[in-house]
């Protein structure tokens, strides 16, 4: 597994992003024994433009009320070295609007239009050549609803970290980052990501199938681990269930301890538990694409009697947990991205 342990329990960070006008609301919040709560508010900054897409959006989802107009980020905790038992320090940073770039017509989460310079550099992603966003906001978030494509730098304050995110779609983006762990706390310090979320919460019960597709590729040096980050009954927050399954594991360990082992889709997993609400499977072979049944997990987790068979689901993520690149920058590649839902 190697030595940097990720550990600690459920700390959230809540973010809702207007649908397409350059709005962003941002809330922080700690859990109790997790570090004292972080208040800080991102005030929304809407446009008529975004406020009319908004509108559009929202209005075309009539029938369909399990697909989100408006984006719900929830990442990781502060994490504590198992060594020391201490939290890191978790606050993001403001964001940058003069760092994010998009296409006028759909603009970001504290986005701006695009610009000549935001052309990506020569070791970017043969899956995503030319992309359409670009940004190095730690908070930069690119609405294709139901789908949404985030930085998710959120714990970079205390680190000397630099990402940036190129996106040509909510299925095809990469990241190129640089950070280390001098520190020594191994501490999680971003999540980009992209998630698909269900805005009216349905429950689990109500699907005949849940699945997703994913493909990576990573530089295999650093302390970092591929994942899906899935939440039930609501996303952060009191009650709410964080479900983690690793795909491509280097140096990590999940917060909590092993109960015990499982195989599905033919993939033996060991999986880990916390005293609250958080649940990692870590594969025993490393895989780097897949088609997953994300259904069959869930009804694993229901049999274990960890979550209630009335369980509702909130969001899909997948990307990478980073902790170290080993002070170099490194890139992280991500296709073949989808969630389908029946």
């Amino acid at each position: 597994m190697g030595g940097n342990i990720r550990a600690g329990a459920i700390g959230v960070v809540l973010a809702a992003a207007l649908a397409a006008g350059g709005g962003l609301t941002t809330v922080h919040l700690m859990d109790a024994g997790h570090g004292a709560a972080d208040n800080t508010v991102a005030k929304p900054t809407p446009t008529a433009t975004g406020k009319a897409s908004a509108e559009s959006f929202a209005a075309s989802l009539t029938g369909t009320p399990e697909v989100a107009a408006v984006p719900h980020v929830a990442v990781m905790p502060a994490h504590k070295s198992q060594a020391t038992g201490k939290p890191s320090t978790a606050k993001s940073l403001p964001g940058s609007a003069a760092n994010s770039t998009a296409p006028a017509a759909s603009q970001p989460a504290g986005g701006q239009p695009p610009s000549q310079s935001a052309a990506p550099p020569p070791s970017g992603s043969a899956a995503c050549a030319h992309p359409q966003y670009v940004t190095s906001d730690p908070n930069g978030m690119w609405n294709q609803a139901p789908y949404f494509v985030a930085n998710d730098a959120w714990n970079v304050s205390a680190y000397k970290v630099s990402q940036t995110l190129y996106a040509c779609s909510s299925a095809n983006w990469y990241v190129v980052a640089t950070m280390d762990n001098s520190k020594g706390d191994g501490a999680v310090k971003t999540f980009p990501n992209s998630h698909r979320d269900f805005d009216s919460e349905p429950r689990i019960s109500s699907f005949n199938s849940i699945t997703s597709t994913f493909a990576e590729s990573g530089p295999g040096r650093g302390i970092y681990e591929d994942a899906y980050d899935i939440w039930l009954n609501g996303i952060g927050g009191d009650g709410a269930t964080e479900v983690m399954i690793w795909t491509d594991n280097h140096g990590q360990t999940p917060s909590g301890s092993v109960q015990g082992t499982v195989t599905l889709g033919g993939r033996s997993y060991t999986v880990w538990k916390t005293t609250g609400n958080y649940i990692a499977f870590v594969p025993s072979t490393n895989f780097t694409s897949a088609s997953m049944d994300l259904l069959a997990f869930f009804k694993w987790i229901m049999s274990k009697g960890w979550i209630a068979d009335s369980s509702t689901l909130g969001q899909v993520d997948y990307g990478v947990e980073l902790v170290s690149t080993n002070g170099a920058p490194a890139t992280f590649s991500f296709s073949n991205f989808a969630v389908n839902a029946s």
